[in-house]
Parts: C-alpha cells; structure tokens; sequence
C-alpha cells in the first residue's frame, strides 16, 4: 500500500512544503514566512471580502 503526502506551496514564498510533522509551521515553510503573513494581516494588506462592518458596534440603551 502506497501512502501518499499532501504537498503544497508556502502562501509566502511558494518554496512546496508537505503536511508531515517536519514541517511545524505548515502550511507556510518556516516561521519567518509565517510572521510575514501574520504581518499582512496586520496591516491590512489581506482581507476576507464581506460586508463593511458598522462604525459604532457598541450602542448604549437608555431606559
């Protein structure tokens, strides 16, 4: 029986990485590649599309 392992590209800098315990920062191939995505969150360089969210979330009844 053949086994086969799931390989794919880094988000970040495409190096193929396969889901196996050595490499711990799957799906990216290292950490550094990891805190350069997490960065790109950050400042909103990535988003996930959807509806804009309202400006004043919080609202305070009065009673």
């Amino acid at each position: 029986m053949t086994v086969k392992t799931l390989s794919l590209p880094c988000p970040t800098c495409k190096k193929i990485v396969q889901m196996t315990p050595q490499f711990p920062y799957r799906p990216f191939c290292s950490q550094r590649c990891k805190l350069i995505d997490l960065g790109e969150w950050a400042n909103e360089n990535h988003r996930i599309e959807g509806e804009a969210v309202e400006e004043e979330p919080w609202t305070h009844d009065e009673e």
